[in-house]
């Protein structure tokens, strides 16, 4: 048995360079609303336990720093993050528990072993090209590490390619392939819960992302046949099915199982 080594691919500059102006005041509102509920998740699964020294691995443009640093999960926030444009965005914070916010390439953090009580990776593993990298390295800077990640890996997912590369995901997950990929990086899942997309996230993206005009129909959707979709798919799919394919997000609270070996 020997333990696997990768080395940082050569191409990932030109990859840190594509979102480097990604972050702008075009989406800040649509992803506030979503990071109010990413860190309502993050306090919810760490099952109210504080934190000293907290780190967000990939913070975009600091939407859910915002809201934990106006929380009593953590005494001090540290960031990371590979666009510049969403660095600019996180100093221009100005909060109060960040104490310190840098680039890194999406690979190697730059800070020492265990030097942080906790991780949290939140919506961002789906876009990592080798994500078994950046899980090595969070659990080597890290005590305890958080994940959550969307459950795009639906039924006939390669109808949607297209659609998930838009929005940059390369890796589509169900929450069992997800516990995968995590136990076989040795982490241990302590904690995890799945959750749907709510209603007024529904509303946004239906009326303001998508600038879908309000109507009765629209409102009958959003309202009735949503729901009624879940449950219907409740009873025909079975608990397995659905546990697997109902849902929209998928987090956890996991730790470091010890020293991964793996056999060639």
């Amino acid at each position: 048995m020997r333990t696997l080594n990768v080395e940082k691919p050569e191409n990932q500059s030109s990859a840190i360079a594509q979102y480097d102006d990604f972050y702008d005041d075009s989406i800040v509102e649509w992803r506030e609303l979503g990071a109010r509920y990413k860190a309502q998740n993050i306090i919810n699964v760490s099952g109210g336990k504080t934190y000293k020294n907290v780190l967000d691995c990939g913070a975009g443009e600091g939407s859910v720093l915002k809201f934990l640093d106006q929380s009593d999960f953590c005494e001090n926030l540290f960031a990371i993050e590979i666009s510049s444009s969403g660095i600019e965005q996180i100093e221009g914070l100005e909060l109060t528990k960040l104490r310190e916010v840098k680039k890194f390439d999406g690979y190697t953090i730059p800070f020492p072993d265990n030097y942080f009580d906790l991780v949290y990776c939140s919506h961002v593993i789906e876009h990592v090209e080798h994500p078994r990298m950046l899980l090595r390295e969070i659990k080597r800077v890290s005590k305890s590490q958080i994940f959550e990640v969307p459950l795009d890996h639906v039924i006939n997912v390669d109808k949607y390619y297209k659609e998930l590369h838009s929005f940059g995901h390369i890796n589509v997950y169900t929450p069992s392939t997800f516990r995968y990929l995590l136990k076989s990086e040795g982490f241990s899942i302590k904690r995890d819960f799945k959750t749907r997309i709510n209603k007024e996230m529904l509303t946004f993206d239906m009326y303001r992302n998508r600038k879908i005009k309000k109507t009765v129909l629209t409102e009958l959707k959003l309202h009735f046949v949503w729901p009624l979709l879940n449950v219907v798919k409740r009873v025909m799919w079975g608990p397995k099915r659905y546990a697997e394919f109902g849902f929209s997000a998928y987090t956890c609270l996991v730790e470091p199982a010890g020293d991964l070996e793996i056999m060639f």
